[in-house]
């Protein structure tokens, strides 16, 4: 799903082209949530922003790598399609929450895995699958003693060599994309150490990350207003923080 602006022909330069953000909705790899679509989707759109929504396979059908082959062939589609859709191609974000947190971090760790590259046909160049940022709202991260086993267990299955590959805090490398990351201490789905690790790795490997942690705050937020059901004006404010990150890193002013 697509929300686009018209270039029209009074538009300012800077926004002949626009960049983009693909959310990922979370939902523990066994549904897609609604709250975490529309929402913010419109509300990058508000910003200038052209967005993509990923709705991907869960339950069952998410083993096998399927959703993170339909993250890769979304982030083709968006460049193949850049001159159509009046998108920049050197500029496009992915955002997921939650499971959708995971789904996105994913791609922007390893989308020059040849296995993640052998699915969508090992494309050239292998960096049209690289995000140019990621934005993760409370993400599932790890497989490991702080993982969500339900996200785990719907994605992974039994299979170890995916635990491994898909617990996401061993797979950053020099080549990762700048992130923004927000959690709540107090989130009782998925523990706030999945971020922690996140950022550490980060760190470890010179990937710039901003990183906001909320004292307060339970899991699925999304946008923290009537609209989607979770009132919280301090995490609210999640979104004009990441929307002063995001604009400064793509030299967007809308």
């Amino acid at each position: 799903m697509l929300y686009l602006h018209d270039a029209g022909t009074e538009m300012r330069t800077n926004h002949a082209v626009r960049p983009c953000v693909l959310i990922c909705p979370g939902g523990g790899y066994a549904f897609c949530s609604e709250r975490e679509q529309d929402p913010p989707a419109l509300a990058f759109l508000a910003e200038g922003y052209q967005v993509g929504i990923l709705v991907y396979s869960v339950k069952e059908q998410a083993a096998r790598l399927r959703p993170l082959r339909q993250a890769a062939l979304a982030m083709m589609e968006l460049r193949e399609n850049s001159g159509r859709w009046a998108i920049d191609p050197n500029r496009i974000a992915i955002l997921g929450f939650s499971a959708g947190g995971h789904l996105a971090a994913s791609l922007s760790t390893l989308w020059n895995n040849p296995r993640v590259r052998a699915l969508v046909g090992t494309p050239e160049p292998p960096t049209v699958l690289r995000p140019d940022a990621m934005i993760l709202c409370y993400p599932v991260i790890t497989t490991g003693h702080f993982s969500h086993q339900g996200s785990v267990r719907n994605v992974c299955g039994d299979d170890a060599s995916l635990q491994e590959l898909l617990s996401i805090e061993k797979q950053v490398d020099e080549t990762t994309p700048p992130a923004f990351i927000w959690h709540t201490m107090d989130d009782a789905s998925v523990p706030v150490e999945n971020s922690l690790m996140l950022v550490l790795a980060l760190r470890a490997k010179g990937i710039s990350a901003e990183y906001h942690l909320y004292s307060h705050g339970k899991h699925g937020l999304s946008m923290c207003n009537e609209e989607v059901g979770t009132v919280d004006e301090r995490c609210a404010s999640w979104f004009g923080l990441c929307l002063v990150w995001l604009n400064d890193l793509f030299g967007f002013r809308p």
